[in-house]
């Protein structure tokens, strides 16, 4: 087996990426549009004419919400593949520029580029965080935001899961060796023997990294499906009873 490091979560994401955006529409898959979208867009506010980094941005989705909402788009991912599509999937009068590189490191972008950052589901992706968020504090301005969202550490966990009853049906969310952190494979891509790898933290863990990178935490959001989104999508009502995502909202202290 390879090295279990960010070079393998390259690797991995690079093999899969076709096939896990497949279905994508302009809100991407359908967690991201009723859970993850809902909770940045309140995070992030209003965007008409901010420089804006999209750090780890796949196949561009949020690249071109932000876009279309009035941002200057910047997008970075370490991803070749996943930035082959987003090239292919944006219209050119959006005027994003997509650039190959790994969060952990960005000499291409000077210091104090952005106002705001955002780092939709790529943090856990990353061997190195620590590196990431630090570098991410470097390049907002004074009182600039990032804002990044994570699987929820808490809930997320090595041997975490449903349990069900002999029927199939769901009982409760078992979560097991929280504080055993390192690299883990997700149970995604279904149909592949290798999976999508992520790094597993504890909270605290992420919390101690933002506040020594310089960060202040303005807040943190556990996205759950609005009454709308529940009715338009009523399976998602199982979601009322685990997170199974984290989004962090920080500001870069002047």
């Amino acid at each position: 087996m390879n090295k279990w490091d960010t070079e393998e979560a390259i690797r991995r994401w690079d093999m899969h990426a076709e096939n896990f955006t497949s279905k994508y529409t302009e809100e991407g898959d359908r967690s991201r549009e009723v859970l993850l979208n809902p909770a940045l867009q309140q995070c992030m506010g209003t965007l008409a004419d901010k420089k804006v980094l999209d750090a780890g941005c796949g196949e561009g989705y949020l690249s071109r919400k932000m876009a279309k909402a009035g941002a200057l788009v910047e997008a970075v991912d370490y991803s070749t593949e996943m930035l082959r599509l987003a090239r292919e999937r944006t219209p050119p009068a959006l005027g994003i520029t997509y650039h190959h590189g790994n969060l952990e490191r960005l000499d291409l972008f000077k210091d104090q580029s952005f106002d705001l950052i955002v780092s939709n589901m790529v943090i856990q992706d990353l061997a190195h965080y620590e590196q990431a968020i630090a570098e991410m504090q470097r390049l907002l301005v004074p009182e600039g935001r990032f804002i990044f969202s994570i699987l929820h550490p808490c809930f997320l966990t090595p041997q975490s899961g449903w349990v069900k009853d002999e029927t199939g049906k769901k009982l409760y969310w078992k979560v097991d060796q929280y504080f055993n952190e390192g690299p883990l494979e997700q149970a995604i891509p279904y149909d592949q023997a290798e999976k999508f790898l992520y790094f597993h933290r504890t909270l605290g863990s992420y919390v101690q990294t933002v506040i020594e990178a310089g960060l202040l935490l303005e807040g943190m959001i556990e996205p759950k499906p609005s009454a709308e989104m529940l009715k338009k999508y009523p399976h998602f009502r199982e979601d009322l009873n685990v997170s199974h995502f984290l989004i962090f909202n920080t500001k870069r202290q002047s």
